[in-house]
């Protein structure tokens, strides 16, 4: 029996967040997020959702993405082969060649989609999982020191075994004031990563990598602008603490010429940013053969988007421990029926078939948001 894709739906969502988060310089209480669900003809389903960054800019915007999602995917995805991930990619990518967020929560979709329809696990359907347990990362916003070191024992207090602290933006004494506040809170109980959101400029990181350098960094990510992949070869060479790129890597070609550079110990993406689950398997791949680890996860998915990067995450032994897809810990609720509980740190996966989640028609009402 021949599967083909019978409805597509896009809900705009604004999902309320637990208080004020800065990222990039950017403050926000509410992100905003596309929800997609797809229906084929022999009525399975497949879900997913894209939540774009507070810097994203046209045509990225949620309800640009929303928008292409519904007049130019929806309508040419009616009729297609379910399951001929390849063929719905290559129409994705003509139909929306500048805007890769829309391809990618299309192809997310149908990935769960093709999941269902065969009856396994999305691990499964990508070849089996090599894990059977997740570790999560948790994060320290620029805080003053003190707040920050009762950040770093909360967290440790919860089951966490690494954290990010936010870098950049107050000067690198406070950086290092809130960095040295942190690791003398926590000790060695926990690793410890700084994130600079390309604030800094490669100079101004060596002269942080001074400061910090003796607390035992696990990496410092994206110490020098996206476009600056000199600047970050610069600061991996003479920092003396492992560098993530991450702004810096926004598909296979920048991961390419990362790689290329000599730029990074470790790199960072999301499923949103590799263009798909199938592009971010490939680019694990890529990054493994180039000998350097990953590090996955965007910062305020919902559960579909983030059910999707933990199961991608189990597939491959060349994902770091401390994934940062930890978008649930951040919003107030859920879209789906049952609410992912990512809270003591670890989660135990299980083989559900697909994401293992259903859409919550009353949420979708709830949080649904009418200009996208």
């Amino acid at each position: 029996m021949k599967h083909t894709i019978k409805r597509m739906e896009v809900f705009g969502i604004d999902m309320p967040l637990a208080g004020n988060f800065t990222s990039a310089g950017i403050t926000k209480n509410v992100t905003k997020c596309v929800v997609i669900r797809l229906t084929a003809s022999g009525g399975a389903i497949g879900i997913s959702s894209i939540e774009p960054s507070a810097a994203a800019k046209s045509p990225g915007t949620a309800v640009e993405l929303a928008a292409t999602l519904r007049d130019k995917i929806a309508p040419a995805i009616i009729g297609q082969d379910a399951l001929n991930l390849h063929q719905l990619i290559e129409l994705f990518d003509k139909l929306t060649p500048t805007q890769p967020g829309a391809a990618a929560g299309a192809e997310m979709a149908c990935v769960d989609l093709a999941a269902n329809i065969h009856g396994v696990s999305m691990q499964t359907y990508l070849g089996g999982a090599v894990t059977t347990e997740v570790r999560f990362n948790g994060w320290i916003g620029a805080l003053p020191p003190a707040e920050a070191a009762a950040e770093g024992k909360r967290w440790l207090k919860a089951g966490f075994k690494s954290a990010k602290i936010k870098v950049g933006g107050f000067g690198i004494q406070a950086d290092h004031d809130r960095v040295a506040a942190v690791r003398e809170a926590v000790g060695s109980a926990m690793q410890l990563r700084i994130d600079a959101n390309c604030l800094y400029d490669a100079e101004t990181s060596l002269k942080l990598c001074a400061l910090v350098k003796p607390y035992n960094l696990q990496l410092y990510e994206q110490p020098a602008p996206k476009e600056d992949i000199a600047g970050l070869a610069k600061v991996r060479r003479q920092g003396g603490i492992p560098v993530m790129a991450d702004e810096s890597v926004s598909d296979h070609q920048s991961l390419l010429a990362v790689i290329k550079a000599g730029a990074a110990d470790y790199v960072k993406f999301g499923i949103k940013q590799a263009g798909g689950i199938l592009r971010a398997q490939r680019m694990l791949a890529t990054a493994e053969a180039a000998g350097i680890p990953c590090v996955v996860g965007h910062g305020f998915g919902l559960d579909p988007s983030t059910l999707a990067e933990i199961l991608l995450c189990t597939t491959s032994r060349n994902v770091v421990p401390g994934l940062e897809c930890v978008g649930p810990l951040k919003v107030v609720d859920t879209v789906t029926t049952t609410r992912l509980d990512i809270s003591a740190g670890t989660l135990q996966m299980n083989d559900a078939v697909g994401l293992g989640v259903k859409l919550d028609e009353a949420k979708l009402e709830q949080y649904r948001h009418l200009d996208h």
